[in-house]
């Protein structure tokens, strides 16, 4: 099968973008997975796959798919990353574009500097729901990690997040706890896990380890949940630059009853056709 392909990437978190709009396409697990290998194939953290809408409402469907062949819910890069494909493929000339995920309806806004902003939704805190396994709400956990204790929030956007609040990401050993903390326990269906530095109420850094796909430069829907985690601590204000290792996202949330809105970059890498 030969398919067309744009490379991309949202603050280094990369994607190959397909468009199964005006062209046929039949990805299996095993295909997704030769797509996303950075030395036999284009190499990504995901593949996204635009598709026409399911209801009437929308302007597309995606789906979104980890280097491992995983489907997930949802992914704030990608989505921005998205804008961009269908205009610059010219499958919409629309500047406010209504897209359908596994995780909910998202509405994106194109700017003329070609930075998208998301409304990524409101935030899920029940636990049951996000899912995490915990009796009640509450803005802090207890988390035991190996011989570890930690305090994390519990944050669905769309997808699950734990996010952990660390002194100094230059040596907090990410690589060591981030995978220990996707396959947690208490994460039923794994979750991404996220280690976030407080700067001043403004800004902050972060490093996301994510399901499925390993520490990435850059997780969109792990800075909003980041974002969430600061707020309900009371450590950041409404608006906030999250630096992660791939560039700078900036997030707001005015809180309970209010989506998180996210504005960042999307860049075209190289376009190009494949066999496979």
């Amino acid at each position: 099968m030969r398919l067309r392909f744009t490379k991309m990437h949202g603050a280094g978190n990369d994607f190959v973008m397909i468009d199964a709009v005006t062209q046929k396409i039949n990805l299996s697990t095993e295909r997704i997975r030769k797509l996303a290998d950075r030395h036999f194939g284009v190499g990504c953290d995901q593949v996204l796959i635009v598709e026409p809408p399911r209801t009437g409402d929308a302007d597309f469907r995606y789906r979104i798919f980890n280097c491992d062949g995983s489907e997930v819910e949802n992914c704030g890069n990608g989505a921005r990353c998205f804008a961009i494909f269908v205009r610059q493929r010219g499958l919409t000339a629309k500047h406010i574009i209504r897209v359908e995920t596994a995780g909910g309806e998202l509405i994106l806004q194109v700017h003329e500097d070609d930075r998208v902003t998301v409304d990524m939704g409101n935030p899920i805190l029940e636990p049951s729901k996000v899912p995490f396994d915990a009796d009640n709400f509450a803005k802090v956990y207890p988390l035991q990690v190996d011989d570890q204790h930690f305090e994390i929030s519990a944050v669905s956007m769309g997808n699950p997040h734990c996010v952990t609040l660390v002194d100094d990401l230059t040596t907090f050993p990410v690589e060591h706890f981030g995978p220990l903390i996707e396959k947690h326990e208490r994460f039923p269906n794994k979750v991404n896990a996220g280690f976030l530095q407080i700067i001043d109420r403004h800004s902050a850094k972060l490093r996301v380890f994510e399901r499925g796909a390993g520490e990435t430069l850059a997780c969109g829907t792990g800075a909003c949940a980041a974002m969430v985690a600061a707020r309900l601590r009371d450590l950041v204000d409404s608006t906030v630059n999250i630096e992660l290792p791939g560039g700078t996202l900036t997030l707001t949330w005015e809180g309970n009853g209010k989506p998180v809105m996210m504005t960042g970059p999307a860049t075209v890498v190289f376009h190009g056709q494949i066999n496979i």
